[in-house]
């Protein structure tokens, strides 16, 4: 565990884990940045959303950009992170996963925190559509899960010069058991009410559109009703779904803390010790971490928070962070 090279402190009146963590999409202004959007479309037909921004030279480096749960590429965290990598002259390009960018998906699976198959192959497409540019990837919660899976699978192959993920649920099942305890609560019933709504959305696409495979697909799932907890929609709809037995067998599965020791890639980690997503049991020992990667635990900052400054003047740390970091394994 290497101490940061900057100690984050939260801003004045926003130390609190939950202020931290509530702060990005409750309170924070809109980052206005403009943006090209490609479709992806994928093997088994479905398609992925990219918003590009930055520099459109061949050469310019390129950095991957991953939402958590439920977000896209309009989370406050990722046009901030953009912005900060375009104001350093790289390029990024934003993901939205399966179903995210406003439009449902065309299949009745989804994302999920294991999707790493769909990371390779955007990972593919973005090397040969710029074969001059380095290639980096940052991800996270969900996201940041997704890309420290895909680099322990596929190891000095993994297709990126340098990997940031920040506020990373390791362990899913003991990150389910946690968000169902005291103020985390409030997280749990919004992801709820979001992922419910995603599926009832695309029943509702299914249905206008006359795809009847992808109806009685989701119909097999039964009812949508009385589903308060992650091993409730996991064990009811992502384990289906995906090929998974059931909530267990996918976390078991999907969780990247098991990968953490096959990793070749530069990585650096960043995380809270007050993350309300994430007991701190749930966080990685040193040996269980490549060479090559390199872990940040701040006191402080919640799940994908680190407000600095002051509420006046907020300033946000990852967006320094993770650019410095890339510059420097760039360099």
């Amino acid at each position: 565990m290497s101490a940061s090279s900057e100690r984050f402190i939260p801003a004045f009146g926003l130390s609190n884990p939950h202020l931290q963590t509530l702060w990005g999409p409750l309170w924070r202004k809109t980052v206005h940045i403009q943006r090209e959007r490609e479709r992806l479309w994928l093997e088994d037909g479905d398609f992925l959303d990219l918003d590009w921004h930055g520099p459109h030279t061949a050469d310019a480096p390129l950095v991957l950009v991953l939402h958590g749960l439920t977000g896209s590429s309009n989370s406050p965290y990722v046009a901030g992170v953009q912005k900060a990598l375009a104001d350093q002259g790289w390029a990024s390009v934003a993901l939205n996963w399966r179903g995210c960018s406003g439009e449902p998906n065309l299949l009745p699976r989804s994302y999920h925190s294991g999707a790493s198959e769909d990371l390779a192959e955007t990972i593919k497409h973005l090397r040969a559509k710029r074969p001059l540019a380095p290639l980096y990837a940052v991800g996270y919660s969900l996201g940041g899960n997704v890309l420290l899976k895909h680099l322990g699978e596929t190891g000095s192959a993994s297709g990126v010069l340098g990997a940031v993920a920040v506020s990373v649920p390791f362990r899913l099942d003991q990150c389910a058991d946690r968000i169902g305890q005291g103020f985390s609560k409030v997280y749990q019933a919004h992801f709820m009410r979001e992922m419910v709504a995603y599926i009832k959305n695309k029943q509702r696409q299914f249905q206008h559109d006359g795809r009847e495979d992808g109806l009685a697909a989701l119909a097999a799932l039964g009812s949508l009703e009385n589903m308060r907890t992650f091993w409730d929609f996991d064990g009811r709809v992502t384990a289906p779904l995906h090929g998974f037995n059931d909530a267990e067998d996918y976390y078991r599965r999907a969780s990247s803390r098991y990968f953490l020791g096959e990793i070749r890639t530069p990585t650096l980690i960043i995380q809270a010790a007050d993350d309300p997503f994430v007991f701190p049991h749930s966080l990685p020992s040193a040996n269980e971490l490549s060479a090559s990667t390199a872990f940040e635990l701040q006191a402080r900052g919640g799940h994908v928070g680190f407000v600095d400054g002051s509420v006046r003047q907020p300033g946000y740390y990852l967006e320094r962070r993770i650019p410095q970091w890339l510059a420097s394994v760039s360099a």
